[in-house]
């Protein structure tokens, strides 16, 4: 089967990739003629592990193409998907101009049957908008039906969400789409991933339902870390608690700085948009959103705890991108603290293993620094925004010798407390007590995962 992958952002890339790799015949096609001339050139206008090996791989095999043409990619294909942005509009509701501007020009130019799919983040009624505008926009009418297939893919492990869902959403009412749709994910009937056959309308709301709930336990963590800050209590502890609970789980209950990245500020927004346009206020999901933004500021302010007056203070920062492997740096709540930091007279010298680049064309004020130890020198204090991996293990003992200050704010909970303060430092993370230097002393240091013990007793 030939299908055409319209927007090659990372949902559409990322699609067209995995459908290539399940053995389909795949054009991507993009308005952008420098981001296609990349992409033929074997290079990827964003950082997403794995993806640019899966690229190559389905170039080279002739299963993936790309192109500007928006007639060929029409012409050649029995599916088209619509993957191009929904970015919030002033009032909170999804800007669908791409997506009208998309479906009017394939309107325009298809001459047979077509199955249209939408992959991008929409309100629900947008299949029904998106049949008028293409009937409306045909020069020869032709049958064709639309399809509400929404993504479900976490920018930094996009591959294997891809490849290996834990569910596949189908929403129409025609028979034949849902023939085509269920022939196009049969390799994935092999590892029994579930599909969720509905109508086009449940299916859109399924995908804003599911980011606000996953919204809705971040702000809920993030609420019980301050109230664990105020009555010494530790949140990770009381995180390992709850999700022990099948009924909770583990997942998404990790305090921090807050979310941030394209989809859940603007999926948030326009599902309270929505709800207030068919009077049902979305009271939960907007509360979520207030503790979010509040979230960021509790940062700033904790970083002003341990260093006071911020003016004329250098603070180091470890990552910038809203989230580990991905230069995304959109609503980065990192960007948005060092921001706000800026602001105050502080001097914010940063690294970040991927998006360095993008946070100094977005934050010019911003210091960049070649590593993590840069970073630090001589800095007043150190910050962790975002949780990379190799932030994990750097040499603390040198971290250090390098600041002015023996000082880290830990704002995604990666270090032990009892660690920091053996060597020197005074630490504070998010909804666990601070810890003040100790004497550096040798000898053993218990981590703090071995003080949650889990007992069946």
């Amino acid at each position: 089967m030939n299908i055409s992958i319209i927007g090659t952002g990372y949902v559409g890339l990322v699609t067209g990739a995995c459908f290539a790799e399940f053995g389909v015949t795949v054009t991507c096609m993009d308005t952008n003629p420098h981001r296609i001339h990349q992409l033929q050139s074997g290079e990827l206008p964003f950082y997403e592990p794995g993806l640019l090996e899966l690229v190559k791989k389905n170039v080279q095999e002739n299963r993936l193409r790309f192109t500007s043409d928006l007639q060929e990619a029409v012409d050649q294909a029995l599916a088209i998907f619509i993957a191009v942005g929904t970015p919030s509009a002033d009032d909170g509701s999804a800007d669908l101009s791409a997506v009208e501007h998309v479906a009017k020009s394939i309107g325009a130019s298809m001459s047979g049957y077509k199955v249209i799919v939408t992959k991008s983040t929409v309100p629900v009624g947008t299949a029904t908008r998106i049949r008028d505008w293409i009937q409306e926009s045909q020069s020869v009418p032709c049958r064709f039906d639309v399809v509400s297939n929404p993504e479900f893919l976490r920018e930094g492990s996009a591959i294997e969400d891809c490849l290996h869902p834990n569910r596949v959403i189908i929403g129409t009412d025609s028979p034949q789409a849902m023939a085509i749709m269920k022939d196009l994910y049969r390799p994935l009937y092999l590892i029994e991933t579930p599909i969720v056959l509905t109508t086009t309308q449940t299916a859109e709301l399924i995908k804003y339902a599911s980011n606000a709930f996953l919204a809705t336990k971040i702000s809920f963590i993030n609420e019980i870390a301050t109230l664990c800050e105020r009555v010494q209590a530790d949140v990770q502890v009381v995180a390992k608690g709850m999700g022990l609970d099948n009924r909770i789980g583990s997942k998404f209950l990790h305090a921090g700085a807050g979310f941030g990245g394209s989809c859940f500020g603007k999926d948030t927004a326009a599902l309270i948009h929505l709800g207030e346009s068919v009077a049902s206020p979305m009271c939960i999901t907007r509360a979520t959103r207030q503790v979010n933004d509040l979230q960021r500021q509790h940062m700033v302010e904790k970083i002003q705890s341990v260093l006071g007056d911020l003016s004329g203070k250098t603070i180091g920062f470890l990552g910038l991108s809203f989230k580990p492997n991905t230069n995304d740096i959109r609503d980065s709540p990192a960007l948005a603290i060092a921001e706000a930091l800026l602001k105050q007279g502080a001097t914010v010298q940063g690294f970040d293993p991927e998006a360095l680049e993008e946070a100094c064309l977005s934050l010019p004020t911003l210091r960049p620094c070649q590593d993590s130890y840069d970073a630090a020198d001589q800095a007043d204090a150190l910050v962790l925004a975002t949780e990379w991996n190799q932030f994990r293990n750097l040499d603390l003992t040198r971290i250090k010798s390098l600041l002015r200050q023996p000082v880290i704010v830990d704002l995604r909970n990666i270090y032990d407390p009892q660690k920091l303060q053996h060597l020197g430092f005074d630490y504070l993370s998010v909804g666990r007590p601070p810890v003040n230097r100790g004497p550096a002393e040798e000898g053993p240091i218990h981590s703090q995962e071995s003080l949650v013990e889990v007992s069946s007793s």
